[in-house]
């Protein structure tokens, strides 16, 4: 007995949001196409601005915010000498 669920929903103002889950499989796969150098920084703001499944563009956003903050802890350990030093 397998049921059909809709996972598609219209908002109050009129928006159809797909809130269909996303597999183990398909957040792997996400992750690594994101970690693509440039092809998936690309990719990583297309479906974080415009991909129509809600879970989805959760899950971009998220990883662009933990590349943000890679990228501030980089420049201050960097910054402060750490990062020089364990470069050397």
């Amino acid at each position: 007995m397998s049921e059909n669920k809709s996972y598609i929903v219209q908002t109050a103002d009129g928006k159809v949001v797909d809130y269909t889950p996303i597999s183990m499989w398909g957040y792997f796969g996400y992750q690594i196409l994101f970690t693509l150098p440039v092809v998936g920084f690309i990719c990583l703001v297309i479906f974080a601005l415009t991909n129509k499944n809600q879970n989805v563009k959760n899950f971009a956003r998220s990883y662009f915010c933990v590349m943000i903050l890679i990228l501030i802890l980089a420049v201050i350990l960097l910054a402060t000498g750490v990062l020089g030093g364990l470069l050397s």
